[in-house]
């Protein structure tokens, strides 16, 4: 045999832990699935499963068969007969290099010939080759005894009371005859152990595998399904209900359902760009001359504006009297009564530089009038700002945006609570708007925030299904008929009228199925064994049963599994 090269050198070496818990067929499954050309095997101490020859030699042919190097790590000295025995290459430690140990001295296979000649030497001759059988063979007991052929005898040696009476015959055969060969005793054959063990090891083998077989073939692969066609009905159900928050317990005769209003934030952000602009540049300065044509005289106070062109500019001097005018023959003004006021423009830039024209007064005497001198001074310099109009629209998006999102988050919410949600009271609150800049002030953009407040009614799914299932047990054919789905899973709701803070009016509708109650974990159960034809007669004593399909497989089965788990029962209901 080759030698197994070091581990420490090969390449594709793969080491496997085994527990001292594995079985033999738990370690071949682990050297099959490993990848490496050289597999180091780690046993633990006290490794039960490896103390049988036989074990060793399932181990050593899967190697073989799988074209692997296998390598037993261990120092358990009980163990090192049984690798050699059967040539598996066995090392201490994971490092170093491995060997096939000195295999036991077991006996050979062949029989012992029990006819082999013997050799005796009795002690009363010198030596037993001095003796020739054929030289003394005519001579009697009694010339061998005195002629010291068998040996140097003494007088003491020699027993005088020696019988007499027996036939010489029988006494003395003739030497010279043959001496006839014992027939063998195959009894005293040494059995082949190893072969033996062979054969017990493939026998108790194929018992497993009949065993796993019937197993799998009459315990885990049958199967039943037994299909129950049903004669079922449907019936709808309309409903007006009270939803109220402060309610304590359902009121069936007025149909008010105890609700509760649930309820989840949302925050939501959208930045739009600024669209005013700002002129901080400087302000245009000039005067205005006021003439004043009435019967008394006129105030202009601090703060008084003139417009002109939609450019404004305001008086920056104190309260100013304006006396009245003079009138010519005919009632005609003489203008003679004027005042001059110092006025500066509302806001900055080069276009408040006006020449010299008219102005309006705001808040004036119809009997004033303005005229303005060439305004001066003003310069442009211009900034972007937030509009009002910015942050509404900004906010406008938000409230307008998708709330299905929301409304199918909160839907979900409620529901993981155990309550059933009425989506049809779902409502937005008022947002709470705060945003990055404000009304004039100077930005790029303006990022608006708002946070809505969603909220949702919701029941108790007993109290709905109390009311449902009154009303169509009042239509319930009871003799034959139960209610089998209430139709609240799959219940729509309309809004009455727009939810308050503690409650709404919506109407819900259903659709319920009845027909014939059928336990199927029960009925899998009363089934266990029954044949094709019990069963059918057993389900069709069900009121409503309009007929059963039954199906087995694989094709030897013919009865109902002893498991239930390995039945199925499906309920047809009609129009399906």
């Amino acid at each position: 045999m080759a030698k197994l090269q070091s581990l420490n050198g090969t390449t594709g070496k793969e080491t496997i832990y085994v527990d001292v818990d594995d079985e033999i067929t738990a370690i071949i499954d682990k050297v099959q699935a490993a990848k490496g050309k050289v597999i180091a095997l780690v046993l633990p101490k006290r490794a039960p499963v490896l103390q049988s020859i036989v074990n060793m030699k399932l181990l050593k042919r899967t190697a073989e068969n799988a074209d692997k190097n296998l390598v037993l790590v261990t120092s358990e000295a009980g163990l090192m007969p049984l690798a050699g025995a059967v040539g598996l290459h066995v090392a201490s430690t994971p490092t170093s290099r491995p060997s096939v140990p000195s295999a036991p001295m077991v006996p050979g296979d062949e029989t012992e010939d029990v006819d082999e000649p013997i050799k005796i030497v009795d002690g009363n001759t010198a030596e037993a080759d001095d003796f020739n059988r054929d030289a003394v063979a005519h001579k009697s007991i009694g010339e061998l005894a005195t002629s010291g052929a068998v040996g140097n005898t003494t007088e003491d040696d020699i027993d005088e009371s020696i019988d007499m009476s027996e036939d010489t015959d029988d006494a003395v055969p003739n030497a010279a005859a043959p001496v006839p060969k014992p027939a063998k005793n195959k009894k005293l054959k040494v059995p082949n152990f190893d072969s033996f063990r062979k054969k017990v090891a493939l026998g108790i083998l194929g018992l497993a595998i009949l065993v796993v077989a019937w197993i799998y073939a009459f315990i885990v692969m049958p199967k039943a399904t037994v299909t129950v066609h049903t004669d079922t009905s449907t019936i709808a159900t309309n409903l007006s209900l009270t939803l109220d928050t402060t309610a304590k317990s359902l009121d069936s005769t007025n149909s008010i359902v105890p609700a509760s209003a649930q309820s989840q934030q949302k925050t939501a952000t959208q930045q739009v760009p600024a669209t005013g602009q700002q002129n901080n540049g400087a302000k245009a300065t000039g005067t205005i001359t006021v003439v004043n044509c009435g019967p008394s005289d006129e105030t202009i106070s601090a703060g008084t504006t003139f417009s002109a062109a939609s450019h404004t500019f305001v008086n920056t001097d104190s309260t100013v009297h304006v006396p009245s005018s003079n009138f010519a023959f005919g009632g005609k003004c003489k203008n003679d009564g004027k005042a001059t006021i110092n006025v500066t423009a509302l806001k900055g830039g080069a276009d408040y530089n006006l020449a010299a024209q008219s102005y309006s007064i705001s808040g004036g005497s119809s009997y004033l009038t303005a005229s303005g001198s060439q305004m001066s001074g003003g310069t442009d310099n211009i900034t972007k700002i937030v509009t009002q109009s910015d942050i509404d629209g900004a906010t406008s998006k938000i409230t307008s945006s998708d709330n299905d999102s929301v409304k199918a988050q909160l839907v979900s919410s409620v529901q993981s609570k155990g309550l059933l949600p009425v989506p049809t009271t779902f409502q937005a609150g008022t947002p709470q708007v705060t945003t990055s800049a404000k009304a004039g002030d100077a930005a790029d953009n303006v990022t608006v925030t708002a946070v809505t407040t969603y909220t949702m009614f919701a029941v108790q799914k007993s109290d709905l299904q109390q009311l449902v299932d009154a009303s169509v047990n009042s239509q319930l054919d009871k003799g034959k008929q139960v209610i089998l789905d209430d139709g609240i899973a799959n219940a729509e709701f309309t809004e009455a009228n727009p939810p308050g803070d503690t409650g709404a009016v919506v109407s819900v509708s259903t659709k319920s199925v009845a027909g014939p109650h059928i336990d199927t974990t029960s009925l899998k159960k009363q089934l266990v064994g029954k044949k094709s034809g019990d069963v059918k007669s057993f389900i069709k004593q069900t009121p409503g049963v309009t007929s059963v399909d039954v199906k087995f497989s694989p094709l030897w089965v013919g009865s109902i599994p002893k498991n239930a788990s390995k039945t199925t029962v499906t309920i047809v209901k009609a129009g399906k």
